[in-house]
Order: structure tokens, then sequence, then C-alpha cells
């Protein structure tokens, strides 16, 4: 059931629930994209009451700043205290990983669990990204050419989707399906707003550098799930130091699987997220 959340300066996002259980409510990634959880609310709608919603500026969500990662954590609180509770669980997926994260170090009372998905961690000198590019490149394989092109000139609205869908088929491992789940993501399409993503990706990195996100983590006294695709072309070693840091955290990953491990590994992403959401350890933990 599609909702609108008012956050407290006036700003409307959409949000929808499904399902019937204790809540969990989903940060989508980007930033600067839509809610594109809907897949997963539909895996787990049995066993949660599901909260999905569009960032602020994206989607169906009222297209407006400030695009800052407090004013996002202020309106994942909204969310929160509107249609989830006074305590939920959290799952996040890519940029919507490290939202979760930081919402749960900044009101950890309002957390009952973090499921963390395909995040790219917490290091300060970002390693990880030169071997995204190298992995990027050699992935999309013959679309290679067509992206680039895109990608050095200004693009129509039909180009901004086809250069983004050629982009999002290397999220997916197997080259065979892959851009027909891209296709799939990208429908319907909703856009990027891309001042928003220039504005939040360059204060992740400030933040990255200039703050002890590590000190903090260990000091997080909640259960964590970090649940990697194999295959994501963002290497999975850029989470281990996170995964260090966490005091009580479990770590899955999905063979065969890239970056949205819940597509390709639909019974395995499952079976991770409810056994953890019912106080037990997933198999294959590490």
């Amino acid at each position: 059931m599609a909702v609108v959340v008012r956050t407290e300066d006036d700003c409307r996002l959409w949000a929808d629930r499904a399902g019937a259980g204790p809540p969990l409510v989903f940060c989508h990634g980007g930033p600067g994209l839509w809610d594109h959880l809907e897949p997963v609310a539909r895996l787990l709608e049995a066993d949660a009451r599901t909260v999905r919603w569009d960032q602020r500026g994206c989607g169906r969500s009222q297209r407006r700043g400030p695009y800052t990662i407090a004013r996002f954590v202020a309106d994942l609180n909204a969310v929160r205290e509107q249609l989830g509770g006074p305590r939920v669980a959290l799952l996040g997926h890519s940029w919507g990983a490290h939202l979760a994260l930081r919402y749960a170090l900044d009101h950890p009372d309002r957390v009952s669990h973090l499921i963390y998905v395909s995040g790219t961690g917490i290091d300060p000198d970002r390693g990880w990204h030169p071997h995204y590019e190298r992995n990027l490149r050699r992935r999309l394989g013959a679309h290679r050419g067509r992206w680039e092109a895109l990608g050095a000139r200004d693009r129509t609205p039909a180009e901004e989707r086809e250069w983004a869908v050629l982009q999002w088929s290397a999220d997916f491992a197997d080259p065979d399906t892959a851009l027909r789940h891209a296709e799939a993501t990208a429908t319907p399409w909703r856009g990027v707003n891309r001042e928003c993503n220039r504005a939040v990706n360059a204060e992740v990195k400030r933040e990255l550098r200039e703050s002890d996100l590590a000190a903090r983590c260990e000091a997080l006294d909640l259960p964590v799930l970090i649940v990697d695709g194999a295959e994501d072309i963002r290497p999975r070693w850029a989470v281990d130091s996170l995964h260090r840091a966490l005091p009580n955290c479990a770590r899955v990953s999905l063979a065969g699987a890239a970056h949205l491990p819940w597509i390709e590994d639909p019974e395995g992403f499952r079976h991770a997220v409810t056994t953890f959401l019912a106080g037990h350890r997933p198999q294959g933990v590490r």
C-alpha cells in the first residue's frame, strides 16, 4: 500500500508497506535512484512488515534538497517513526547499506537488526574503486564501446536510460540474463537525480576520510548481517574492515550472484535474511 511520509521540513516522501510481522525498513541504492527493492519485499513479506521508500529528490518523492547524509538519516527516521514503529530492522543495499549503517550508529536504540547488502565498506582511501572500474569494463564486454560513447556526451532521456541499463548489466553475474535483469531494474524508468548523486557521494568520501567510523562501529551493540554476492564487480574485500570492526556480525557470500544477490539467488538470499531475523546464524557465515 503506497503512502506519503512527511518529514519535519515538510518534504513528501513516497513509501510503501506490505506484509505482516516485525517491521523491516529498506534503504535503496544510488544515491539519486529510486526504490528497486520490491522483489526483496515480496521475498520477505511473509516474515516481516516491509517498508520501502524513495529517498528525497528521487523517484516518486518530492524533488528537493538538501542532499546530505544527515538529511537522509533524518528522513529515514521519519519513515521509521511513521510507518515502522519505535524499533525496526533495517536492510540497506549499496549506498543504502551505508545509509542504514549511519542510521544505526546515530540511533542504535531504534534498530533491532541491520542487514548490510552489497555495501562498499568504510575504508577511507576507497581502494576498491580502481578495481571496480576495471571489473566494470571487463564485464561490459561487447557493450563497452556503446557505454563509453554514451558516457562521453550529453544524453537525451532515452540515452540516459540506455546508458544506465548497459552499466547495470555489469551488476549481474550471468551474461546471458544480465541485460534482461538490468532492463527490469530500469522499468519503469524514473530518472537519476545527478545533483543528489554528486553531493552525497562527495560527502561520503569526505566522511570516510575525516571521521573514525571504525571506532563507532566497534561500539555498535546490535546484530549485523553482511550479505555479499560473490561475483560483485565491487571487490568484497572492501567490506573486510567493517566486518572486523563490528562486534556482533555475521557474513554470508552467495555464490553465482553479484550486486543484486536477491535476483540471482533469491532462495539463498531469503534464507540468510529470515534466519538472521529469527535470531539464528545463517548457514555459510564467516
